[in-house]
């Protein structure tokens, strides 16, 4: 894919959708992924550039691993003010990017580029969303026990993120045969290096260790795609018994609504939310590491999450 040559094409498309009509001083920001065809963040970023009054367009370019060092080339000749990075190049920017946040490099993945004169600042804003919007449905992390489900990207970027925002403990079940839960290890070293939070890594398989950390814990997290739509009838643990009472029960699944994790830690007597506003606050996060600015949150929350 020519990126140079697609910007045209979208453009037109644009002309109603960010502050004012595009002109030559237009800066421009977008996502990189594939597929990306299905993303809410262009209609997310116009409309928050819209109410700014900042003279940006935000664009979505499916891109495939083959195509990513020649899109960040384009990208940087074009001079972007910045993107957004999805699967599959989540990793592949982490490599490329010249300067990490702390998100960024223990979690070994960016989501969130700033392109500073050709010098790239990459972040991964995804743990920041997801904690953000835990806060908001009423858990704070600092001081607190963790039982993290799932070793993928999302898992990777929450785990640095808790650790980051003073976790007490996270203990982390996965798939002990996973190449994902070997980037997990190495990240658990890494964060042991910086952070105080105690980290453990066990099978998934380990149930007896499962409920044990869930007696200790004061949330559980399923960071995995386990639940999601439309294999809606799975979930990781299926027995409310092992849900203590006043467990903060959270889900990044956002599609359905209602895991069946969480309707079995509500017949537990536990609280629950799910991911959707995960997508909304680290969109945010992206959006003041490009301009500074704080995102119109609520504005956006009721045009397009409600």
């Amino acid at each position: 894919m020519n990126i140079l040559s697609d910007l045209s094409e979208k453009k037109e498309s644009l002309e109603h959708t960010a502050a004012g009509t595009l002109d030559a001083r237009t800066r421009l920001y977008c996502l990189l992924g594939s597929p990306v065809s299905h993303s809410i963040s262009p209609a997310m970023h116009n409309e928050a550039f819209r109410l700014l009054g900042l003279n940006c367009a935000y664009l979505a370019f499916d891109i495939q691993e083959e195509a990513f060092e020649r899109a960040i080339d384009g990208l940087i000749t074009l001079d972007a003010g910045g993107w957004n990075c999805t699967m599959p190049l989540k990793r592949l920017m982490y490599d490329r990017a010249d300067e990490l946040s702390d998100s960024a490099l223990l979690s070994g993945a960016v989501n969130t580029v700033v392109n500073r004169d050709g010098r790239l600042f990459g972040d991964n804003t995804d743990g920041y969303g997801f904690l953000k919007s835990m806060s908001e449905a009423g858990f704070t992390v600092p001081g607190r026990k963790l039982t993290l489900l799932g070793s993928g990207g999302a898992a990777a970027a929450i785990l640095a993120q808790a650790a980051l925002d003073g976790a007490a403990a996270i203990d982390v079940f996965a798939r002990s045969a996973s190449a994902s839960t070997r980037l997990i290890e190495a990240e658990i070293g890494r964060i042991h290096g910086k952070c105080a939070c105690r980290l453990s890594l066990y099978d998934l398989a380990a149930s007896d260790q499962l409920k044990k950390s869930l007696a200790e814990s004061q949330a559980l997290i399923n960071a995995s795609s386990v639940g999601m739509a439309p294999r809606a009838d799975a979930s990781l643990i299926t027995d409310a018994s092992w849900l203590p009472p006043g467990l903060f029960v959270g889900d990044v699944i956002y599609n359905p609504r209602e895991t069946l994790l969480l309707k079995t830690a509500q017949k537990a007597g536990c609280r629950t939310f799910n991911g959707m506003y995960m997508l909304l606050h680290q969109g945010a996060k992206a959006f003041q590491d490009w301009t500074g600015m704080e995102m119109p949150v609520e504005a956006i929350r009721k045009k397009y999450f409600c």
